[in-house]
């Protein structure tokens, strides 16, 4: 199979068949890149996935970007974002020409009312399985819960957050790792 199809139409799957988005793709990704086409090991997806958080704009075009990029160069990338944004285009789209007509459908907000619970479920099974892939000690399992109380109970921005992450990281390696 052509690369470019392959990286395609790999992505195209991903866009279509993940609900809720971002980090509920995250299992389809990983299973696709790292299990099954070996595009990427698992501290490369590690790698890949902290960039993407950490770049502006919409995350798994982030990844798949990455990924495309790794995988086949700048035409690689620029075919996995369109295969990883296709998808979701049409269903949006198709959803704006309709969404008058079944908006009040009982059936409609019955599915989706179904649906919610399990988008938590599959953004929280990456989250365990890439913790267990990160080394976390004592001092570093703390980051992720100091870091939920600052956003739940504090309401601070997950902007500076990320940016005392990054000059704490800083710090820690010129200061403490030297």
């Amino acid at each position: 199979m052509n690369i470019y199809l392959d990286i395609f139409s790999t992505f195209a799957k991903i866009g279509a068949f993940t609900i809720g988005g971002g980090y509920a793709m995250l299992p389809l990704i990983k299973s696709e890149v790292v299990n099954k086409k070996k595009w990427l090991d698992e501290k490369e997806f590690l790698d890949v996935l902290a960039i993407s958080q950490s770049a502006p704009g919409v995350f798994v075009i982030n990844m798949s970007v990455f990924i495309g990029l790794r995988v086949k160069g700048k035409g690689g990338s620029v075919i996995a974002a369109l295969g990883s944004a296709l998808p979701s285009f049409v269903a949006i789209l198709l959803i704006a020409m309709f969404f008058d007509s079944f908006k009040d459908n009982e059936v409609v907000q019955s599915v989706f009312k179904g649906i919610r619970p399990a988008v938590v479920a599959l953004i929280a099974v990456p989250l365990i399985g890439m913790s267990k892939g990160m080394n976390l000690n004592r001092y570093t399992s703390l980051i992720p819960v100091i870091t939920l109380l600052l956003i739940v109970a504090f309401r601070i921005s997950p902007i500076y957050i990320l940016i005392a992450g990054a000059l704490l990281g800083i710090f820690y390696h010129y200061l403490i790792k030297r």
